[in-house]
């Protein structure tokens, strides 16, 4: 895919100026990351500033600060830079560098000291947040976790999904998984993963990993079963289509560009304890009897 934007050649006034190339935007057929440069902006759901993700060498997002900033004020853990859509956990010895957004997000506390410049830049950021507030452009997430809901059943808010023989954590219920695609307006695709005339997975309860033995200084894992999403059984183009996190029509257009990266984390049951659920989700909760 590409896009090319070129300008009309009128100007308001005669002064002289170099005519310029088009930009052409295009995707390479070996890149690792299918997201367009100009596609990744998005808002931290904290702060409400811009954020620009990125793919890491690990295939993991990661959130930049959208401005290059010079290398001298950033500490040299902090110094990211991009090389073909890719984003380094380093500098490329260039005088310019990249921060990531957590950094300097006025909500987070940095865990690295910030030299006189980056304190300036996030009490920019903090003022810009209380501008979005105060004119209802952004609305900052409640203190503590949200109030439980009172359905009657069981919907995991980030539920535990196998495909290809592999478990992952989804972000979002498995009802609410959106395409990444980009339409031909440049939106998001808005059909979800889950589409009616195709095949859906099934609950079941499956034991978290193979047994170990508890080793010390180690918690051991949970015993009992979890409720986990299955698409093994599935054809492996879809179980394709649900790990790429595509919706049945984009899965047949491979070149389709992305506007996000695909929410799936890789689960363990270590770090993901907080995530297991021994119910079904179909399990209606009885909340009329109370012992």
């Amino acid at each position: 895919m590409c896009s090319t934007t070129a300008s009309s050649g009128h100007r308001p006034h005669p002064s002289p100026v170099a005519a310029r190339r088009p930009r052409t935007l295009r995707i390479a057929p070996d890149s690792p990351s299918r997201l367009l440069r100009t596609a990744q902006p998005a808002q931290c759901p904290d702060c409400g500033n811009p954020v620009h993700w990125y793919t890491r060498t690990n295939q993991q997002p990661i959130g930049l600060h959208p401005q290059e900033l010079d290398a001298v004020t950033v500490p040299a853990s902090c110094r990211w830079h991009v090389h073909s859509g890719i984003a380094h956990p380093a500098d490329d010895g260039t005088d310019w560098c990249r921060i990531t957004h957590r950094t300097l997000c006025p909500t987070h506390k940095s865990a690295t000291p910030l030299t006189r410049q980056l304190v300036e830049l996030r009490r920019s950021l903090a003022l810009r947040t209380r501008r979005l507030i105060d004119t209802g452009a952004f609305t900052p997430p409640l203190p503590g976790p949200p109030p439980a809901a009172e359905a009657p059943v069981c919907r995991p808010a980030r539920p535990v999904v196998q495909i290809l023989c592999n478990r992952y954590l989804a972000t979002r219920p498995v009802d609410a998984i959106q395409c990444i695609a980009q339409t031909r307006r440049g939106h998001r695709c808005p059909h979800p993963v889950l589409a009616p005339e195709a095949p859906a997975g099934e609950w079941a309860l499956l034991p978290p990993t193979a047994p170990a033995p508890a080793q010390r200084g180690r918690l051991a894992l949970h015993a009992a079963d979890m409720a986990v999403y299955d698409l093994t059984h599935l054809p492996y183009a879809e179980q394709l289509r649900w790990r790429t996190q595509h919706c049945p029509a984009h899965a047949a257009a491979p070149d389709a560009a992305h506007l996000a990266l695909a929410d799936w984390e890789v689960f363990n049951p270590l770090l993901h304890h907080q995530h297991i659920h021994t119910r079904l989700p179909t399990t209606v909760r009885n909340r009329s009897r109370r012992s």
